[in-house]
Order: C-alpha cells, then structure tokens, then sequence
C-alpha cells in the first residue's frame, strides 16, 4: 500500500448525500457514530440470520447490524462503559495500492470512545473470513487508523457460552427492567458480598420481580457475574467492582 497518497473517507450526510473527503479531516470532525450506513449489508442466502437493528442501551439508538457474529460483537460494546456511540459502516475508506489501483473497504462496525476516538471493526464469522483481501484491507485500515490515534480490529468471534449469557443479559437492557423505585438499590444491596444469584434474589422478595432487575444491573456493570460459564439460579453474583469472577468478551 502507498501511504504517501493518503486516505480518503467516503460517508453519508445527514440527508444522504455521499461526501468524499480526506481521511485525517473527516476523522477529526464528523461524528460518524450519528451516520446510516454508507451502503447496505449484503443478504446472503441460506444464512439463518441477515441484517437488522440493534437497540443500544448506551445511546438509545438503533444501529444497523449485518451479522449474528457483529451483533454478538455489538453486545460486548454496548456494555462497555467507555464506549459512548455505535454505528454500522458509516465510512468508506479509498487507498491506492503499490499498482497505483483504488482499493476500498468498509469496516463493519464503528465505536467512539469516551475520550473522543474511534474504533474501527470487523466481526468476522471465522479468522479466516474475507480470504487475501480482507487480509490486506485490514493492514491498509488499520494504518489510517495509526495516523490519528485511533484503532482498528477484526474482533474474534465470541466462545458459545459467552455468546449465550450475553445474549440472555441483553433481553433486560431496557430501561424498563431497571424495576420499581427503590428495587434497584436493594438489589445492589443483596449483592454487597458475593452470593449466589438466587438467594440474593430471595434476599429483596419476589424473584419473578426480582430477577429482570437483577439481570439489568449485570448487563449495565452495577453487578458482577462470570459470563465465562453458563448463568444459572446458583452462580455468584458481585459487587460491580467485585473482581472474582472472569469477565467476558472485550476489546482494546
């Protein structure tokens, strides 16, 4: 890839008008986390499950999602707290290649972090999705990224089990599991030291009240789980800042 003829970053307006600017200035000044998508999420027949929306609980949008894989990976950033907005593939990046030929790539997914920078991603299926070209397009994104301090990743798939605790957990994101006035800091409460989930939930009263809120706090970090093993009635639940158990999923 020839750096020396830069980059150039291809994105949609907000009344979808395509613009084409240098790369270094459209990093520094568009919030692309507010953008559609800069072209659509290929349906691919036979997949059991092809694009949609994810609500995120973070910014109370919903973001385009072309995957099961990047949807998994829209959950681990939802629920990290230094991630302040979601979108899906609302730039284009062009470069040319040694040959003097315009290549492009558009990175599945991007985050911006609380200390205004960006993540740039890709959520493939297998390591080995996308083949040669996906190879050298993320060499050519992830050295834009260099340039202003950003970063670039093609995020692993996440373990089953993970995958699962996650996807159960975002069933409660809402706002309106957060239960009753009053609900939510007993639970905290309940979980001051570690105990198992369901005698915690006993603790504060009905489970069937008490187990969504329960489930909301572990989503949101007001509580503390190891999503590395299956959920069930007798896994130990924490403090937010409890250290104990492992962690699930994550990136840097």
């Amino acid at each position: 890839m020839d750096q020396s003829s830069g980059f150039e970053a291809v994105f949609l307006d907000p009344v979808g008008q395509a613009v084409q600017q240098r790369w270094t200035d459209a990093a520094m000044t568009v919030a692309f986390e507010d953008l559609a998508p800069v072209s659509a999420f290929p349906v691919i027949p036979g997949r059991r499950w092809g694009p949609g929306q994810w609500w995120s609980a973070a910014t109370g949008r919903h973001v385009a999602a072309g995957s099961n894989a990047m949807r998994a990976q829209l959950m681990v950033l939802d629920r990290d707290p230094d991630v302040t907005g979601l979108a899906g593939r609302p730039v284009r990046l062009l470069w040319r290649d040694l040959r003097g030929q315009v290549r492009s790539w558009v990175p599945q997914l991007f985050a911006r972090r609380a200390d205004g920078t960006g993540l740039l991603a890709d959520c493939p299926s297998h390591p080995e999705a996308g083949g040669d070209r996906a190879v050298k397009a993320a060499e050519a994104v992830s050295a834009a990224c260099e340039e202003i301090g950003w970063a670039y990743r093609r995020l692993a798939p996440l373990d089953d089990v993970p995958a699962a605790n996650l996807k159960w957990l975002a069933g409660y994101r809402h706002p309106r599991n957060a239960g009753r006035p009053g609900l939510m800091p007993a639970v905290v409460e309940a979980f001051a030291r570690p105990r198992a989930l369901i005698e915690g939930a006993e603790a504060v009263g009905d489970p069937i009240e008490v187990l969504p809120v329960i489930f909301h706090a572990l989503w949101h970090g007001q509580l503390t789980a190891d999503l590395e093993v299956a959920l069930h009635e007798r896994v130990l639940v924490g403090p937010g800042n409890w250290n104990g158990p492992g962690k699930a999923g994550g990136v840097g």
